[in-house]
């Protein structure tokens, strides 16, 4: 049996330079895994906890050696000597420690860190990439008959940034864009390319290129309204001879829980002129939207905890759009077994951190797979060089991934992550998710109105 033999915690940066955890993993066969957590900027406040020091003179209290403290003793002691390849029982060793709803006694971070180290090691142990031993983790999990092959996601890629991601410059957070014209995962990434490039000239041709640049590699330029932004990418598209809506479509992120107002039930969008609206409100607007645009999906439309809006947007736009929860649902099976009663949303947002194992990670994509929710593995604002969440989308077949821009080191380390794993999966024939997706999006595609 290949064992735990040492776990070790220690303090790195993140992508923004904040301190965060890295734990590493030792097994009894000389082999060792590393895993680093990320960290959100925009975040829902039924999250698991991440633990954070106090004291203000390191960091400004953003430290995070208490949580490494956690690593290198209480968890280190309780794991070692446990058999690597049992994922699930090590992760509920590491709940049952904690011993909290919300893993805020340990830290998420800490809790997650070894959890991922686990997965790491044992991969490396027995000499096989992650994506495979994490489809044996997740095939462990299904029923016969269900599909269980690895699958090279589609990207839903950041164009343009605003929200909390780039100082506020727009009421909502991200403007992105799904390649779905790209019958492989190389393809899908040089269509990327190109648009973040011609977006880059037609903001400079513009005169609106400024030194800010959104947490995730996005473009954060000064605009008057959120509707620009969605222009300005559609005529990026137009500029190199693709078209939108059949080549490219726009996807949102509106992480609306950050203007609403929970006293008023409304959503105050000061980049809109100061409109205040309740949910019928945005739901007349998104709906207004997705007739002018080619949007396919948007995500947090509506507040965290404003379910009766989520129920009523979705049954007014989820027949023809996908709507993501992520403050929604925060990755949670429980959060997301409200949704699936209350008809609210149609797809959900996978954030590791989140919740703070792999296992509970598996069980709720499981369960949204189930219900018929799409599913999207995410990064977050706050990154790193671990690539775990590649080889986790490919792994579970989740169909979609959102990593941010192309660029920035610790996004394209992921984008380069699944290079690699479409080679390793036959290159121009490996399974890809996006000619289902695209099947899945097709109907919901309307005629757009920019004529090419």
């Amino acid at each position: 049996m290949l064992t735990v033999t040492s776990i070790r915690g220690r303090e790195v940066l993140d992508s923004r330079g904040k301190p965060t955890v890295e734990v590493e993993v030792a097994v009894s066969n000389g082999a060792v895994g590393h895993a680093i957590v990320p960290s959100g900027a925009s975040t829902g406040r039924h999250e698991a906890v991440e633990l954070r020091d106090t004291e203000r003179a390191r960091f400004g209290g953003m430290g995070v050696l208490r949580a490494v403290s956690h690593v290198n003793g209480e968890i280190a002691s309780a794991l070692v000597g446990m058999s690597v390849e049992d994922q699930t029982e090590l992760d509920a060793t590491l709940i049952a420690l904690d011993g909290t709803s919300n893993k805020g006694k340990l830290g998420a971070n800490a809790i997650l860190g070894t959890s991922l180290a686990v997965a790491h090691a044992a991969s490396n142990a027995l000499k096989i990439p992650l994506y495979q031993h994490l489809n044996k983790l997740w095939r462990d999990r299904l029923e016969p008959g269900e599909p269980d092959k690895p699958v090279v996601p589609l990207p839903m890629i950041n164009m343009i940034s605003g929200g909390l991601h780039a100082g506020v410059n727009l009421d909502f957070q991200d403007f992105l864009i799904i390649p779905i014209g790209a019958s492989t995962y190389t393809e899908a990434l040089e269509t990327t390319v190109g648009v973040y490039r011609s977006l880059g000239s037609v903001l400079a041709k513009k005169g609106m290129i400024s030194a800010l640049v959104g947490d995730e590699g996005g473009y954060g330029p000064r605009l008057l309204t959120n509707a620009q932004a969605v222009d300005l990418i559609l005529e990026a598209v137009l500029a190199i001879g693709l078209e939108p809506g059949r080549d490219v479509s726009v996807a949102l992120d509106i992480a609306s829980s950050h203007f609403y107002d929970s006293e008023t039930n409304t959503y105050r969008l000061d980049a809109a002129g100061g409109d205040v609206l309740d949910a019928a409100g945005m739901t007349a607007m998104l709906a207004h939207w997705t007739k002018l645009y080619p949007i396919v999906s948007i995500e947090d439309p509506l507040a965290e905890d404003d379910w009766e809006g989520w129920t009523t947007l979705t049954e007014a736009l989820g027949s023809s759009v996908q709507l993501v929860g992520d403050d929604l649902f925060t990755t949670q099976s429980s959060r997301l077994a409200q949704g699936i009663e209350r008809g609210a949303g149609n797809a959900i947002l996978i954030k590791l951190n989140q919740i703070g194992t792999l296992s509970e990670t598996l069980d709720t994509l499981l369960k949204a797979r189930r219900a018929g929710y799409q599913t999207i593995v995410s990064a977050r604002s706050g990154e790193t060089e671990d690539t775990t969440i590649a080889d986790l989308a490919v792994a579970t077949g989740a169909g979609q991934i959102k990593i941010g821009s192309v660029a920035r080191s610790e996004r394209l380390a992921k984008y380069n992550r699944l290079l690699r794993i479409e080679e390793e999966l036959g290159g121009a024939s490996a399974p890809f998710a996006g000619r289902d997706i695209v099947a899945m999006l097709q109907p919901k595609i309307r005629p757009h109105l920019y004529p090419a």
